[in-house]
């Protein structure tokens, strides 16, 4: 495949494939092997790029399979440093990991953000682009090397950009799972309905969420995907849930 990495100079796009290189190589701490499937993963869908025989690159098939990757890296570390975790405890703990504001994070402290090729403007339309070229890069890793090294690069890479691993699960950031035990706790049902906008322009879907509380809409939360949306909709909701609870305790 020709090399698809290109560096934006003078308002024109250039071919500059060592500096890809390099950069990459300090992000996953060792040489890659098909540079073009690294290319291909930070290649965002609104800067898809069109081959001469029809095919369309970006790092959305990447993506995916890199979400696989490092839920199950993810799950083997945290099996293995909580032996005495039951089940429940180990999947609030991967969700708060993989949540999408905490890999958007660690893909910027890693440098992923440097690399991302994308025509959204500003990166506003999308929060977590970044999180999502995360994904894209573990996937990468995995065709190109295998699970060993998407494994190393996990271990030696991604947990030091997390940085403290025990004050990251402590926090409290999965506002989804927070009401959803709320509801189980009052008994009082919740539901979200959801709606979609494309914005051809950035080739974006931009999704809405609106979280409705026994028959009350509470909360609307916009975001890259249903998820988010979601996530930023229970934020929002969970912030009204403590108002209340103040307000009828007189605080």
């Amino acid at each position: 495949m020709v090399s698809l990495f290109l560096k934006k100079r003078n308002g024109t796009y250039i071919l500059d494939i060592k500096e890809f290189e390099a950069r990459l190589r300090n992000i996953i701490g060792f040489k890659p092997g098909d540079i073009s499937i690294y290319e291909t993963a930070f290649i965002h869908r609104s800067a898809t790029i069109t081959l001469s025989d029809g095919r369309s690159i970006n790092n959305e098939r990447l993506e995916y399979l890199g979400d696989s990757v490092i839920d199950t890296i993810l799950s083997d570390y945290l099996f293995s440093r909580f032996p005495d975790a039951d089940e429940g405890m180990l999947t609030k703990a991967r969700a708060k990991l993989v949540n999408r504001e905490t890999l958007n994070q660690v893909s910027v402290k890693l440098g992923i953000d440097t690399l991302l090729i994308s025509q959204v403007a500003g990166f506003k339309a999308s929060r977590h682009i970044f999180g999502n070229a995360l994904e894209a890069l573990a996937g990468a890793i995995f065709v190109d090397k295998g699970y060993k090294k998407a494994k190393r690069f996990f271990t030696t890479r991604m947990l030091k950009a997390y940085g403290n691993i025990g004050n990251l699960l402590e926090s409290e950031n999965d506002y989804k799972s927070l009401l959803f035990e709320w509801s189980q706790r009052e008994k009082i049902p919740f539901v979200f309905t959801f709606s979609e906008e494309y914005e051809p322009n950035n080739r974006i879907s931009l999704f809405s969420a609106v979280l409705t509380i026994d028959n009350e809409e509470i909360a609307t939360g916009k975001g890259s995907s249903k998820k988010e949306a979601e996530q930023n909709a229970s934020e929002k909701a969970w912030a009204v849930i403590n108002k209340r609870k103040k307000e009828c305790n007189g605080q």
